[in-house]
């Protein structure tokens, strides 16, 4: 569920909300599903309690670079995921460690970083 911007780029509903790590309630079963539907491919749900993507790059430098953009917008949210990184490999996994769960912040940054290009 996205709409198109000015100049053909697609955005979330999401990814305009701005929320912080440790906003809003720990949310279960079917307050998640909503949720994950507006985030992009590649988004899993890991047993309610947190959602990660693995992407692929050509090479270190690439995916260090996607890291660094990830930590810019982590860093304006003061929310922060968990990065693992290796040679042509970025592994996100978010939750709000607050509140040992998930929380609708974690799907605004996991789509505010899907706009990240």
């Amino acid at each position: 569920m996205g709409y198109n911007w000015p100049g053909g780029e697609f955005m979330t509903k999401l990814a305009t909300k701005s929320a912080s790590d440790g906003e809003g309630e720990v949310l279960h079963g079917a307050k998640l599903v909503p949720l994950k539907k507006q985030l992009g491919m590649g988004w899993t749900l890991v047993k309610e309690e947190r959602i990660e993507k693995e992407l692929k790059f050509k090479d270190f430098q690439q995916a260090l670079a996607y890291t660094n953009k990830v930590g810019e917008v982590a860093e304006s949210m003061g929310h922060h995921p968990d990065i693992f990184l290796t040679w042509g490999q970025v592994k996100l996994s978010i939750s709000t460690h607050s509140k040992g769960g998930l929380t609708e912040s974690d799907f605004v940054l996991a789509a505010k970083i899907d706009e990240i290009r």
